[in-house]
């Protein structure tokens, strides 16, 4: 009975190790390495990483005890190539100096409208009224700097302001240096007027403007911190100088860097008194003011006629700010305050010095 099934226990073993044609088929043998035989894939065992870590232990003991002069060298690395060495690159020849801008402009006006030519013709028509009319003299007029930036601050007067040209044209003269008067931009706006204004020297007041003729021009820029409020007053108001607005021209003489020169005018509000404005027709009209002048009593052309006043100009000593770095992004605002305050009252005590010594309006 045991040997029977011994037999079948066998039979079975046979006929799974059988292919299915029955023939059977001995377990593939792996393929010595030889030259001629290609050899096949290696098959790794349990006991290949045991053996390949107790290898790399004892190299690394045996660094360990030699030193690390014993330590292989490292193959030097090889130079990068750079694109230069793969596609040359030619490039031009740098000069030593760029070559200046021909400029494109082909009459004398500059980027400010101001044309010489124009100023040379107003300065010979204006000559005969500024030394004849109202006889113009100058007192200080050597503390204003013949070069460098400076800023020019005077007080305003007349109901057609007539110390504005007596300014310029007395320093232009004098010290034949350009100035550039600062004024509303009511008058670029006008007509023909704007036009004729921009020729002769005007800007429109704004920081911007004025920082780049002082800064980067080292111009003379005139300005009237009373604004339109000082030719606007009556002749019961004259010589009473009005508010420097918040002192935007400290700030602009502190962050530009250069001295403010005072100038105290007298005869310019007798040149063309107020005696009482319209405020209906100048809101109509889109004007500051409106005004009915005493020169209306001599006809149509007494509202464009100065009466013969005498101009005496006086220059006070110079303001400056050495303390004070330009081109900082904030200055303080009470000391520009105090700064505008002081200078106001400096331009105010020299006019009642001078109209205290004017003997009379019109020969002084």
């Amino acid at each position: 009975m045991a040997r029977s099934v011994h037999r079948r226990s066998a039979g079975r073993d046979q006929r799974r190790r059988a292919g299915p044609t029955g023939v059977h088929q001995a377990r593939p043998q792996r393929p010595l390495c030889t030259d001629d035989a290609e050899p096949g894939p290696l098959r790794r065992t349990a006991g290949d990483g045991w053996r390949e870590g107790r290898y790399a232990a004892a190299m690394a003991r045996e660094q360990h005890e030699q030193g690390p002069e014993s330590a292989p060298a490292a193959p030097a690395a090889k130079p990068a190539t750079t694109t230069a060495e793969i596609v040359p690159l030619h490039l031009p020849p740098v000069a030593d100096e760029p070559e200046a801008l021909a400029d494109p402009r082909t009459g004398d006006v500059d980027e400010w409208g101001r044309s010489e030519n124009m100023r040379r013709l107003i300065r010979k028509l204006y000559d005969p009224m500024y030394r004849h009319w109202f006889r113009a003299e100058w007192e200080g007029l050597e503390k204003i700097p013949t070069e460098g930036g400076a800023l020019l601050v005077a007080n305003h007067a007349g109901a057609v302001p007539s110390d504005a040209p007596a300014i310029m044209h007395g320093v232009e003269t004098e010290l034949e240096r350009p100035v550039y008067g600062l004024a509303d931009h009511f008058f670029k706006n006008t007509p023909v007027v704007g036009t004729l204004w921009s020729r002769g020297g005007g800007v429109v007041a704004h920081p911007d403007n004025a920082y780049r003729l002082l800064r980067h021009q080292k111009q003379l820029v005139l300005v009237f911190p009373e604004g339109s409020k000082g030719p606007a007053k009556t002749y019961n108001e004259r010589y009473r100088l009005r508010r420097f607005g918040r002192g935007g021209f400290v700030e602009i003489a502190m962050r530009a860097g250069v001295p403010i020169i005072p100038i105290a005018v007298v005869g310019a509000e007798e040149s063309m008194p107020i005696l009482f404005k319209l405020p209906t027709v100048a809101r109509a009209l889109g004007a500051p003011y409106f005004p009915i002048t005493a020169n209306m009593a001599l006809g149509p052309l007494g509202a464009l006629t100065h009466f013969p006043a005498k101009f005496k100009l006086r220059v006070l000593d110079p303001v400056e700010f050495p303390d004070v770095e330009p081109d900082q992004a904030r200055y303080s605002r009470s000391r520009i305050l105090d700064e505008s305050e002081a200078i106001r009252q400096q331009i105010q005590e020299a006019l009642f010095d001078m109209l205290r010594q004017r003997r009379s309006v019109w020969f002084g």
